[in-house]
């Protein structure tokens, strides 16, 4: 009875299948059961792990284990196997040379084919294409023969192809520079982007034979890289449709570094909506979202920031007035809300300087403090330098690093050993040697330095992007390569400014903590810290 019921389920997916009924559900149902883990009914996805080891919905999603590519990924000690379809279903290579298959790490080119059935078996049972019981990692799926159906017709679907902005001998780049970006770091980015891609360029060695899958060998990419700077105009309601046309008159690879101001949302949107990997922009205020793939970030910016200082503030002060400065337009507008709503408990007051306020105005929005208040100061380094040369007696000072210039911050000599300032990166002290590669190399390359920070993240987000794409040899998937940042960034050891760089699934922001620091004398950039790093 048991062998019949399973040659009638194996004879309906089969029929599903032919008819096209399979396509006509992977296109919803099976992508949802393998990213979120909901079959077709809208129920959670049920799976066994052998007694007692029950799972259910997103936590048993096979995008957990094989990833959104369908490539597999490393576990620990672990091999995830890819299951896009190109690699269930292709023939068994007779000497291991099988040059039509895409090199992946833990594909099995020597291994039999799944069909339709076998695969269903695997599935549901656990059992692999040569009859052995597969590992107790891989849960035992409840799915009846429609979602099997379109679950195996996603499958299908992920198999590497054609992808826009890879071509024979080149892999197109995208760089996205906003209206509202601060011109010099514009230039800067640019600068340093134009440079690389030449450097890499002359390095690129010529094609060789095809590559064989088997054969693990690493920078085996011979392609040239072509930049594309796309410079948006007018109103952040036009700049999706201008990268739209954009896609569509030069299709790339993926969006690297570039430069961006108050608005990165418009961006953001248009890449996740592209499934167009955007990788490290310089923005002050990236987008959070802990359900979007396709946008990597260093940092969360001034929301990093806000959060050092609500820590301090909790920790340290008492619950005195809390008076932030900032001026309307500017990202300090979202620091202040974001320090806002992690101090519900405290009295906090906004003081907002007008775009075109000066110097004066400052003043008078800083003469409201009185003693014993607590000072949050997002403000650029030109407001910073037009200071009084006084602070304001017994106030506490917190002082934004990013947006007054980090430890070249023109703050007045007597503010300097009473503020303290968000500090998002390593200091500096420790941090000299690893920067002395990027200053080099511009040094080296004759870069005029006017963006420093920018211009060394955007180096080192390039590094990362040519370690990547050497590592992937002709495997060019766009979900990869996001994949494959998130896997190998933590391995780096040379991460210039940053201490450590980590990425995991749904991990959007490399580096997650910052100090709070103070000048260490009344001139000079010297810092000292005060406290450890912390991850807020």
């Amino acid at each position: 009875m048991t062998h019949l019921l399973t040659v009638r389920r194996s004879i309906c997916i089969t029929l599903l299948w032919l008819t096209g009924i399979a396509s006509a559900w992977g296109d919803s149902v099976g992508e949802r059961i393998y990213r979120e883990g909901i079959v077709s009914s809208g129920a959670a996805l049920q799976g066994d792990r052998g007694p007692g080891m029950h799972l259910t919905g997103a936590t048993v999603a096979c995008v957990a284990c094989h990833r959104r590519s369908g490539l597999g990924m490393m576990e620990g000690a672990s091999t995830i196997p890819p299951i896009a379809g190109i690699y269930l279903f292709n023939p068994r290579s007779r000497n291991g040379d099988d040059q039509n298959l895409p090199f992946v790490e833990g594909m099995r080119a020597d291994r039999d084919p799944y069909t339709v059935e076998t695969l269903a078996r695997a599935i549901r049972d656990g059992i692999g294409a040569n009859g052995k019981p597969l590992s107790m990692l891989m849960p035992r799926f409840r799915l009846d023969d429609g979602d099997m159906a379109a679950l195996i017709d996603y499958l299908r679907t992920l198999s590497p192809g054609s992808v826009p902005g890879v071509d024979p001998t080149a892999l197109h780049f995208a760089t996205i520079i906003t209206p509202d970006a601060d011109p010099q770091t514009r230039r800067g980015v640019l600068a340093v982007l134009n440079e690389f891609f030449a450097d890499k360029n002359h390095f690129t060695r010529a094609q060789s034979e095809h590559l064989h899958s088997a054969h693990r060998m690493m920078f085996k990419a011979y392609r040239r890289w072509a930049l594309h700077a796309w410079e948006l105009h007018g109103a952040a309601e036009t700049w999706e449709a201008q990268l739209q046309a954009k896609l569509a008159a030069e299709p790339v690879f993926a969006v690297i570094s570039g430069a961006g101001g108050h608005n990165w949302a418009p961006v953001h949107r248009f890449c996740e909506n592209a499934g167009l990997p955007c990788l490290f922009p310089n923005v002050d205020l990236p987008v959070v979202s802990e359900h979007d793939f396709d946008s990597l970030y260093f940092s969360r910016g001034v929301l990093l920031e806000a959060d050092l200082i609500a820590n301090a503030l909790t920790l340290h002060t008492p619950a005195n007035r809390i008076l932030q400065f900032y001026r309307e337009g500017d990202v300090g507008a979202d620091a202040a809300a974001r320090l806002a709503s992690r101090l519900t408990h405290r009295t906090l007051i906004s003081e907002v300087l007008k775009p075109e306020a000066g110097a004066r105005e400052l003043a008078t929005a800083l003469s409201h403090l009185r003693s014993g208040d607590v000072a949050v100061l997002w403000l650029r380094s030109a407001d910073v330098s037009h200071l009084a040369a006084v602070p304001p007696a017994d106030v506490s000072i917190y002082l934004s690093g990013r947006m007054a210039g980090l430890e070249f911050s023109p703050l007045p000599p007597a503010w300097r050993s009473v503020t303290q300032m968000s500090y998002p990166y390593d200091l500096p002290s420790r941090s000299r040697v690893q920067l002395d590669y990027p200053l080099g190399w511009f040094r080296i390359r004759k870069i005029p330095i006017v963006a420093r920070q920018a211009q060394i993240d955007t180096f080192l987000a390039c590094q990362i992007l040519s370690d990547t794409t050497n590592h992937m040899a002709d495997t060019f998937v766009r979900d990869y390569l996001v994949e494959r940042i998130e896997r190998d960034v933590d391995h780096r050891i040379i991460n210039a400014a940053y201490p450590r760089l980590a990425l995991a699934q749904e991990q959007r922001f490399a580096s997650k903590g910052g100090y709070l620091v103070h000048f260490a004398n009344s001139s000079g950039p010297q810092l000292l810290a005060d406290g450890q790093w912390t991850v807020p």
